[in-house]
């Protein structure tokens, strides 16, 4: 079952690579305000039980994906 994790920067973390976009894009004329960049792991799990995909994601997001003092996660199944 595929399990995607979506990893971005917490709220009042500063985010250099955003910033760094932000500024790029709003030179080319794009008007933003913000941009936060993240990433994107695509985990392919060995189950076919949607719960237990959920909780391995979260598991692997908290442990290894993330670094849970300046990033969150979100989990998405399907």
């Amino acid at each position: 079952m595929r399990v995607t994790v979506l990893v971005r920067p917490k709220q009042g973390i500063r985010d250099p690579q955003g910033e760094a976009i932000g500024r790029s894009l709003n030179g080319l004329g794009y008007g933003v305000s913000a941009v936060h960049a993240g990433k994107i792991f695509d985990l392919d799990v060995d189950t076919d039980d949607a719960a237990e995909a959920k909780r391995i994601g979260e598991e692997a997001a908290a442990k290894v994906l993330s670094n849970d003092l300046i990033e969150g996660f979100e989990v998405i199944v399907g």
